[in-house]
């Protein structure tokens, strides 16, 4: 067995070291710096909310009707509906719940109540509309089903990501495999839902359904997307702050991100300044602005646009 280099290990150990001892020392010091107002909780409560009513909506409007199964677990609920005629709603969250504990084994505690509340409410809205209004297909048209129902699930799953919540399904396996395979969260995410999509083409024997899953896939891939926070997929963010390790502490504990701490100087007022450098994801544009606040209410922030990140916790340009 050989031993790992000893400058490097030492190197690692002390920053390692260095972190937890920071953000222990912070956390001390501001206890109650994570919790957020209770008007920006029911703002998030509202946006899952309403992003499962919509995206249940479309599923049961425009794609169960026509058999397309845009993967996810509501391609795999939409599959096993026409096969056993299984309620869509009680399907989702037969297969979320031990998905769910699986989250919670793998991944800690990052699928909390939210979480909890997205797929409960995703399964209600469900059965709602397809068991209690009894909604029939608004279109005739196979292809016109394909195109709405993929945006009002994206659009509606976009919401829940906006509120901070998921609904659970193929996000919680993908993320499994990614950490314990090293492949990319995406491609993860692309294997799972292309098994259910063939799944479900296996099931209704008919290969214009398995197209039509991954076009309604692609579509309410990208409305997500745009839906969250644009159409770049990374954000950089410059924020000056008279209140540095604070607001170090949030973005650390509370994204998981790495920061850098620059050295600069207002040239007006010849004060020097620290400025504190990141880089995030566009779904974390919110999240980010709102621990900023909660740290320095008085912190001047700039967030630009990304074109490419390469390194650690985040994808190529253009890769799955």
């Amino acid at each position: 067995m050989g031993f790992p280099n000893r400058p490097s290990f030492l190197r690692h150990l002390g920053v390692t070291v260095g972190k937890k001892l920071l953000l222990s020392s912070i956390r001390l010091k501001f206890p109650k710096i994570m919790l957020p107002d209770w008007k920006t909780v029911l703002r998030d409560y509202a946006f899952i909310a309403v992003g499962a009513a919509v995206g249940s909506f479309g599923l049961i409007a425009f794609l169960v009707p026509f058999r397309i199964a845009p993967g996810g677990i509501g391609g795999l609920a939409t599959a096993l509906h026409h096969l056993w005629n299984t309620p869509v709603g009680v399907t989702m969250l037969v297969f979320n719940v031990p998905l769910f504990l699986i989250g919670l084994k793998f991944l800690g505690g990052r699928f909390g109540l939210r979480t909890i509340v997205g797929i409960l409410l995703y399964s209600f809205f469900a059965d709602f509309f397809d068991l209690v209004i009894n909604l029939p297909p608004l279109t005739d048209d196979i292809i016109m089903a394909m195109i709405y129902g993929a945006v009002l699930l994206g659009a509606g799953l976009g919401l829940v990501f906006r509120g901070n919540g998921s609904t659970g399904g193929t996000d919680i396996p993908a993320r499994v495999l990614s950490r314990y395979t090293g492949f990319s969260t995406g491609i993860s995410f692309l294997f799972f839902d292309s098994a259910i999509i063939f799944f479900a083409g296996a099931v209704f024997g008919e290969i214009d359904l398995v197209l039509y899953g991954f076009l309604a896939l692609a579509i309410s891939i990208k409305v997500i997307d745009v839906m969250v926070d644009g159409f770049s997929y990374a954000r950089a963010a410059f924020i000056i702050t008279a209140l540095p390790d604070i607001v170090n502490y949030q973005i650390m504990a509370g994204l998981n991100r790495g920061v850098t701490l620059l050295r600069g100087q207002g040239m007006y007022t010849g004060e020097d300044k620290d400025v504190i450098y990141c880089v995030i994801m566009r779904r974390e544009v919110s999240r980010l602005k709102r621990l900023v606040k909660l740290a320095d209410p008085e912190a001047f922030m700039v967030i630009t646009d990304v074109h490419e990140v390469l390194g650690h916790g985040f994808r190529r340009r253009g890769s799955a």
